[in-house]
């Protein structure tokens, strides 16, 4: 891993709670709780959003934006639309009719808290309320910014990534002779795409030019593949009080991973020589990548 050395690991933690920190404040005043019948949704929706979590996606969004210069302000209402789109995908995957999950973050998932119903439209006002986010004067004053923002997440969260994703995971719940290949591009749209947009989505409010996109989207592709690595040998060697959520699901149910199908030493290996090609796409910038960096790292790490 060439030129900056990491950073000290207190220096990222600091760093990762103080932007889950700020993020959740962020969040914590765009869903406000209103009088009336409607409160309850605002209630899941908070519950989803402000659950116990890493806020790695958001964290991604401020390291990038110190690359750029990027106004915090701007950085965070991002952040915050980044973490409300992550929460309803949790809330949509955990329902009964897709991964039929309990638990997430160590707590009941939000259709078991509140109801099935409930948790659909919790996941449909957060998802909408993170378009509303982006489309506002504070994430950037120029429109053309705002309206570019706002194309790539939903390219980042639609039938050409996330949801794309999820039905290509459904399928692939009945298919365990999947590749390597297959299930390379099912976790580049299912977990891929919006970190992609994580770290693309402050080049965007710094105009920044084409080889830093090239650059950041290069570096998003290797760290989302090794984190989806890293999550499957957790499923595999982890435990529910570790990890916050069931584990063992995919072995039960047969279903093709990177772990069966190259073994939990194999894929650690890909995992490790993902990191250093992710951190060699940020060799390009001058400074203040360290950081991101140290998010590679974590994110082969982690034990949660």
């Amino acid at each position: 891993m060439n030129n900056e050395a990491w950073t000290d690991d207190t220096v990222f933690e600091t760093a990762l709670g103080d932007t889950a920190r700020e993020v959740d404040a962020v969040i914590d005043r765009l869903i406000p709780i209103p009088p009336g019948p409607e409160a309850r949704v605002f209630e899941a929706m908070r519950y989803a959003a402000l659950g116990p979590g890493k806020r790695l996606r958001p964290f991604l969004v401020m390291a990038s934006a110190r690359l750029f210069g990027v106004a915090r302000r701007s950085a965070l209402q991002v952040a915050a639309a980044v973490e409300m789109v992550h929460a309803y995908s949790l809330v949509h995957d955990d329902l009964p009719a897709m991964d039929n999950s309990d638990l997430r973050r160590g707590r009941p998932t939000c259709h078991k808290q509140f109801d099935d119903a409930t948790a659909v439209l919790a996941g449909d006002g957060l998802l909408t309320l993170a378009f509303e986010v982006l489309a506002h004067p504070h994430t950037h004053g120029d429109p053309a910014v705002r309206c570019e923002l706002v194309s790539a997440l939903a390219l980042a969260a639609g039938n050409q990534g996330m949801v794309g994703g999820q039905m290509f995971d459904l399928i692939a719940e009945h298919r365990p002779d999947l590749d390597i290949g297959a299930i390379t591009r099912l976790q580049r749209l299912k977990t891929g795409a919006l970190i992609a947009f994580s770290c693309e989505a402050c080049a965007i409010l710094g105009k920044a030019p084409s080889d830093a996109r090239t650059a950041l989207r290069g570096y998003a592709h290797d760290l989302g593949l090794a984190f989806q690595i890293a999550d499957d040998v957790l499923d595999v060697e982890g435990s529910t009080e570790m990890t916050g959520k069931p584990v063992g699901q995919d072995v039960v149910a047969g279903k093709a991973t990177f772990v069966s199908i190259l073994g939990v030493v194999r894929a650690r290996a890909q995992a490790r020589l993902l990191v250093d090609q992710a951190v060699a796409h940020l060799d390009i910038f001058d400074a203040n990548t360290e950081l991101l960096r140290q998010a590679a790292r974590f994110v082969v790490e982690r034990r949660a």
